[in-house]
């Protein structure tokens, strides 16, 4: 077994050069992730949706989809907030299938991580600065984080790398909000000791350097649901998931309890037309309790330009990884979610 080089080591401050923010755009962003930060603290009860295509596997596709929310936002900024998924590296539960933009910056050609770099940088800068939306991503390579934490302001740390320590202790100096999944298993405890480890100081070795890190009190918890040993899926997000979830967060006395309800996948069994319903009963959960609205503030949504999924790259704006809703779908979803919301307060 051998590890062989296939491209010189990347300079990493000649990489963070590239797709640069600057001037207003640094500012927009900056503005943004202010707020977010508020949001997950609990002093902007606006409720938080990271929302967007499953993978971004198509740039045209990608930013023809930022545009539109980007209108969308405009339309429902008083009560939702709103971050676009820009998933650029792709988990796979057996190695093999399309492993997101950083492998592939062209979908129907051959792996190019090196091209695949400057791809993820100009993407989520593209998004930024063309369309005032700030961005979010899987953390799933945690040693590739200084590669792109200076562009992203919201960061996913996913079901399959939730155990994992580096993960945990990369995160916990991340200088972004950091969502933490529930993994395959759908056990909370791993989740909520991935918080812990998150919201704490640590010290490990990290891009060649021991280093030392802040703790990150912006970590919080993301329900996916789980699968059973015979691959069954148990959802999470039922009014008494959603108890148990907040009082693990009181037993732990996590700083800046924050939920966030995936309405993808083992919560729908990738049955991407249940994430409308996922949502609606969340938000009559949340009016139902007083502690579920306190806390239970956002979505994590798998929306793109066209229904469903596709096996191959050929239609304009469909995924070629899990399905999701469509645009019109979205626009309804959103809207309902807005209604709902006003009619709450009222």
């Amino acid at each position: 077994m051998t590890f062989k080089a296939t491209s010189q080591p990347i300079d990493i401050a000649k990489v963070r050069n590239i797709s640069k923010l600057e001037g207003d755009a640094l500012a927009k962003k900056e503005a943004r992730d202010r707020e977010l930060d508020a949001i997950i603290r609990g002093e902007d009860d606006r409720i938080l949706l990271v929302i967007g295509p499953c993978s971004s596997d198509n740039e045209a596709a990608v930013l023809e989809y930022a545009k539109r929310l980007s209108t969308l936002q405009e339309e429902v900024k008083d009560r939702i907030f709103m971050v676009m998924r820009v998933y650029t590296a792709k988990p796979r539960t057996n190695g093999d299938g399309y492993k997101g933009l950083i492998h592939q910056p062209n979908a129907k050609a051959a792996p190019s991580l090196i091209n695949g770099i400057k791809a993820v940088r100009n993407l989520h800068y593209r998004v930024i600065t063309e369309t005032g939306m700030t961005t979010a991503d899987e953390m799933l390579y945690p040693e590739n984080l200084p590669l792109v934490d200076d562009l992203i302001s919201y960061m996913a740390v996913g079901a399959r790398s939730v155990e994992d320590q580096q993960h945990r202790f990369v995160a916990s100096g991340a200088d972004v909000a950091t969502g933490l999944k529930n993994p395959t298993s759908g056990n909370l405890n791993v989740m909520f000791n991935g918080i812990y480890a998150a919201q704490n100081k640590q010290s490990f070795l990290f891009a060649g350097k021991e280093v030392e890190t802040s703790g990150n009190p912006l970590a919080h918890a993301i329900l996916r649901g789980g699968l059973d040993e015979y691959g069954k899926n148990i959802p999470n997000y039922y009014y008494d998931n959603l108890l148990d979830t907040i009082a693990q967060y009181e037993k732990m006395g996590l700083e800046n309890p924050f939920i966030i309800i995936d309405t993808n996948h083992d919560n729908s069994g990738k049955q991407y037309l249940e994430q409308v319903r996922i949502v609606r009963q969340t938000l009559i959960n949340r009016d139902w309790n007083e502690k579920i609205k306190k806390i239970v503030r956002g979505f994590m949504i798998e929306s793109y330009l066209e229904d469903g999924r596709q096996n191959e790259p050929e239609v304009f704006g469909k995924s070629i990884t899990d399905p999701c809703l469509g645009w019109d779908n979205t626009v309804r979803l959103v809207k309902e979610i807005y209604t709902t919301l006003s009619k709450n307060e009222k």
